[in-house]
């Protein structure tokens, strides 16, 4: 039962007070915070073996090994001390209380505030433990950023959550979900955001570390998540250092042709720009929370999951969000990397971005938001759509309102935004919403409107309410008995 009052220190001290948990803890670069907790808890002496901080770089490196690159927080860094750490524990424990003990190794690695109060704050922190006395270990890794503006607050924020992790590790560790909450006990996103979270282990092996960064996104621990082409979890700011960012938003429910084509010849005219090194480009498809949700205004987590395959299987980085509009994905893209990003946009999302209703809450409007959307370093590539006239709708007849087309034919002549060419005329009568209908109603020919591997996905998983094959089988005897009865009441 997920006891959300219980505080820090009661917390460690209820760890304190369980024999069977103990282990060491290293912890580098602001403090020994989480052990702090457990010694002035009480009986620590029940829990803690070891703790220690290595905090000179020749020390560390003699201990736990040099990382590629020179960078100390680091996730490889926390994964070697972790190991490092739990085998020493077992080696030197385990004949002497193993039968009795769930062993564990407690371990951050983390930059805090400077003096100047110049740098990003951040830090990697894990758990290595056992759940059942000389049973198998698991791992709980989170990323976090701490958002404190005294490095004194910062120090104890990173204490807290240490218990916390601690505490939702052997408290908590059959509810994952009831465990994700409780790492923000005494904490709100104000002064620490997690973005990242990774489960790992025998005991976890149900666990989808991706559901896990969802829900990450959607209890507002942070505000986006990531997930590789091969459906692992990724640390943002890692995956996308020195990145180009190419990125394609919608509700991709699901790609369609379209959306290869609008891929396709962004990317060619992205990667022709003069300021892009190509060996650094990564593609990246979005989903806001607002486009994960349903008619009922929940997310269907089996979809999302769905969704996720289906981009991943076409070799695409996936991002969840919350943020709805550009110029804040623009400034969080530009916290990532500080190279050129582009954003793959059809016309009617060009269009959103000039409807000066969505910046009513901004002191200064629409010439607030565009102050970030377009002072940083981006392009808006811009897919054209196909009129009910049989017309192409692009940039080159873009309707805007008056008093905004000198800010629009601005953005133009400075090169923040450009048409799409050589587009597949084709496939721009394709629309998400139809392509899905025909799918649900299991209508000949969808599957020439999505991509060959995608339509093999859906058929393969029957996804997105398309018929089974034993569905479809079903209905047909249905209306064949039914048929059957009918003539033998009207003979």
């Amino acid at each position: 039962m997920y006891e959300k009052n219980l505080g820090t220190k009661q917390k460690a001290l209820r760890i304190n007070l369980d024999r069977r948990i103990y282990g060491s803890f290293a912890e580098i670069g602001a403090g020994q915070e989480t052990a702090a907790f457990f010694f002035k808890s009480g009986g620590a002496s029940g829990t803690v073996a070891k703790t220690m901080s290595a905090y000179d770089m020749t020390f560390s490196d003699a201990i736990y090994g040099t990382e590629e690159g020179g960078r100390y927080v680091v996730e490889s860094r926390l994964m070697k001390m972790l190991n490092r750490e739990y085998n020493l524990v077992e080696k030197r424990l385990q004949e002497k209380r193993g039968a009795e003990s769930q062993f564990f190794a407690f371990a951050n690695t983390v930059v805090a505030l400077n003096f100047q109060k110049t740098n990003e704050s951040h830090g990697w922190i894990g758990l290595q433990f056992q759940l059942t006395p000389l049973g198998p270990s698991n791992y709980v890794v989170i990323h976090v950023r701490m958002r404190d503006d005294e490095n004194l607050l910062q120090q104890q924020a990173l204490g807290i959550i240490g218990v916390n992790l601690m505490y939702g590790c052997f408290f908590y560790h059959k509810s994952p979900e009831t465990l994700l909450l409780s790492l923000m006990d005494d904490l709100t996103p104000d002064r620490i955001e997690i973005d990242m979270v990774r489960f790992s282990g025998p005991d976890f092996v149900k666990v989808d570390n991706r559901l896990m960064s969802l829900r990450l996104v959607k209890n507002g621990f942070t505000d986006a998540a990531l997930f590789g082409s091969d459906g692992g979890v990724l640390q943002p700011s890692e995956a996308l250092y020195k990145k180009h960012i190419l990125m394609m938003r919608g509700r991709l429910r699901p790609i369609t042709n379209v959306h290869i084509d609008l891929i396709s010849n962004g990317q060619k005219q992205f990667l022709a720009e003069p300021d892009v090194d190509e060996s650094k480009v990564v593609l990246v498809s979005e989903l806001t929370l607002h486009n994960l949700k349903g008619v009922d205004k929940d997310i269907d987590e089996k979809d999302f999951l769905d969704r996720v395959d289906i981009l991943c299987s076409l070799g695409h980085m996936v991002m969840i969000s919350n943020h709805h509009e550009y110029f804040r994905l623009v400034a969080y893209l530009s916290r990532l990397s500080k190279l050129k990003a582009g954003l793959l946009l059809g016309s009617p999302s060009l269009q959103d971005i000039f409807d000066e209703k969505h910046y009513e809450f901004l002191q200064g409007g629409i010439l607030e938001s565009f102050a970030t959307l377009f002072s940083r370093k981006v392009k808006l590539f811009i897919y054209p759509t196909l009129q009910p006239d049989g017309s192409v709708y692009s940039c080159e007849n873009f309707v805007v309102d008056d008093h905004l087309r000198p800010l629009f034919q601005y953005l133009i002549i400075n090169n923040k935004i450009e048409d799409i060419r050589n587009y597949n005329k084709e496939h721009m009568h394709i629309t998400t919403d139809s392509v899905l209908e025909k799918i649900k109603k299991g209508e000949v020919g969808w599957e020439n409107l999505v991509p060959e591997n995608v339509a093999k996905i859906i058929k393969e998983k029957s996804l997105f309410g398309l018929p089974s094959e034993d569905t479809s089988s079903n209905v047909v005897k249905s209306i064949h008995e039914a048929v059957g009865n009918l003539s033998e009441t009207n003979s």
